[in-house]
């Protein structure tokens, strides 16, 4: 398979997944800050010009983290990566759809690219001071959602590798975790497969 990512994004989470499944594949570096995603291969292979894009053995390509953090866990049932009961499945999916879609989205989004809420150059600081007010609070949201200690759902699953990358990225912009936010993120510090892929992305392990 064909890992398409940028060091310190979205895609982190992704790449974890990939590490625990323990399946062959090759990296490309997606340098975000020099445009390589409006690059005409690159939008040819994935149209909506985003990461992470996981091209797998058929050659097909698949985007938006969901939906391959999910592909993966179907496909390598062995690696455990969603619970087995519905109860469980759905928890897992509401977590991960509330990191990547709410925290990331809405919140970090507008902490990270400005440019994207408001057109004008006067508005950015306006719009990154809401970021960050949309991000403190929607971590609170997640806190009130994790257990005190341990994974988001029992066993390890997708929603922690979501979980996991917008908490390593409160921590870069140094915006303080809840309680349970901040467990989680030192649970996942502490697993081999998130240790191996923050030095393969260039970044020191606590």
């Amino acid at each position: 398979m064909k890992f398409y990512m940028t060091p310190g994004s979205c895609s982190t989470g992704i790449h974890i997944l990939l590490e625990e499944i323990e399946a062959a594949f090759e990296v490309y570096l997606v340098n975000l800050m020099a445009g390589d995603h409006l690059k005409a291969d690159f939008v040819a292979l994935n149209p909506k010009s985003t990461i992470p894009v996981l091209v797998r053995n058929d050659g097909s390509a698949l985007t938006e983290f969901q939906a391959i953090a999910w592909w993966l866990a179907r496909t390598y049932p062995r690696a455990k990566l969603v619970p087995e009961d519905a109860e469980g499945q759905a928890r897992v999916i509401e977590l991960m759809d509330y990191a990547v879609g709410t925290l990331h989205g809405q919140a970090f989004a507008r902490l990270f690219t400005p440019s994207q809420f408001a057109q004008s150059e006067a508005e950015h600081e306006a719009v990154q001071a809401q970021g960050r007010e949309r991000t403190a609070r929607g971590l609170e949201v997640l806190d009130r959602a994790l257990p005190s200690d341990g994974y988001a759902v029992g066993d390890f699953s997708i929603a922690d590798a979501a979980i996991f990358y917008v908490e390593f990225w409160a921590d870069k912009v140094k915006l303080p975790l809840p309680p349970n936010c901040a467990a989680h993120y030192r649970t996942m510090l502490g697993r081999a497969a998130v240790q191996r892929v923050l030095r393969e992305e260039g970044y020191r392990v606590p």
